[in-house]
């Protein structure tokens, strides 16, 4: 036995498990066709809170940078940041609102061409 054993190089691959793995692969590549398997991107409750979270960061970021500018620009240090943060956070919820209340025939439709996939 420990003749045999020291003929055959132990880190050469078995021709076997190559073909045993070829003939898997091909099987589940089958399969997944056979089930019209495919690729899928986020679905639409995926893209629905995407949109809802890029409101909310969106608005809150564009009322605090635009806040600061002014802030800058004017020389008043909080009076334009706290109000257009507050405005951005408004509007933001403000659109949330309008997304959480549409039917959702409706919110498919007004989806802009870009958010559609």
């Amino acid at each position: 036995m420990a003749a045999s054993e020291s003929d055959q190089d132990p880190l050469e691959e078995d021709v076997r498990v190559s073909a045993l793995e070829e003939r898997l692969k091909r099987a589940q590549d089958k399969e997944r066709v056979r089930q019209g398997h495919r690729n899928r991107g986020p679905d639409e409750n995926q893209r629905l809170g995407a949109r809802v979270l890029s409101y909310l960061v969106g608005g809150v970021a564009a009322g605090f940078l635009l806040g600061w500018a002014f802030d800058t620009w004017l020389g008043t240090t909080p009076l334009f940041l706290l109000l257009f943060f507050f405005l951005g956070t408004g509007v933001a919820f403000r659109k949330i609102y309008v997304i959480s209340t549409q039917s959702a025939r409706d919110a498919k439709a007004d989806v802009p061409k870009d958010d559609q996939g």
